[in-house]
């Protein structure tokens, strides 16, 4: 058996995102692990917050709050039936562990690189917005500290989405 994997999945509660999370609690999550939901609000956080949450992003979330409209209001994010319904399935059913972070401001794509390396993610994984694998990449990797993070490991394309 080898260690427990932290999975990152990028979800902006689109279709394409919620089918990325699908895929990687089928293919890539085992018991044990734990997977990080990532969010990225694109609009900037209220001043007190941002002293606070500005690059690293709010704290983790359990899925236990994550479930609950007050907390998450708290953190300007309705929570989304069909993913919390997914999630509480597949948490019983393979003994994973899921947290959320959530981040504002900026671009999405430099956040996900932050959390990427915050986390220590073993992997990512992202909807493709019906985007090619190339144009895909294309968008995450813009410079080449990024490609070499991949390169490294740090990111992983595990398939097509």
């Amino acid at each position: 058996m080898g260690k427990d994997k932290t999975i990152g999945v990028a979800m902006d509660f689109s279709g394409s995102s919620k089918n990325a999370l699908k895929w990687a609690l089928d293919n890539l999550a085992d018991k044990g692990d734990t997977i990080y939901i990532i969010h990225v609000h694109s609009n900037e956080l209220p001043e007190g917050k941002n002293e606070l949450w500005g690059k690293a992003g709010s704290p983790l979330i359990p899925l236990s709050e994550f479930r609950e409209p007050e907390i998450m209001k708290g953190y300007d994010l309705k929570p989304d039936a069909d993913v919390l319904a997914l999630l509480d399935t597949v948490t019983r059913q393979k003994e994973i562990k899921v947290v959320t972070k959530l981040y504002w401001g900026g671009d999405a794509r430099d956040r996900i690189v932050d959390a990427v390396e915050g986390l220590k993610l073993d992997s990512v994984v992202m909807g493709s917005r019906g985007l090619g694998t190339v144009k895909r990449w294309g968008e995450i990797v813009t410079t080449e500290n990024d490609l070499c993070k991949i390169l490294n490991g740090t990111l992983s394309s595990e398939a097509p989405i």
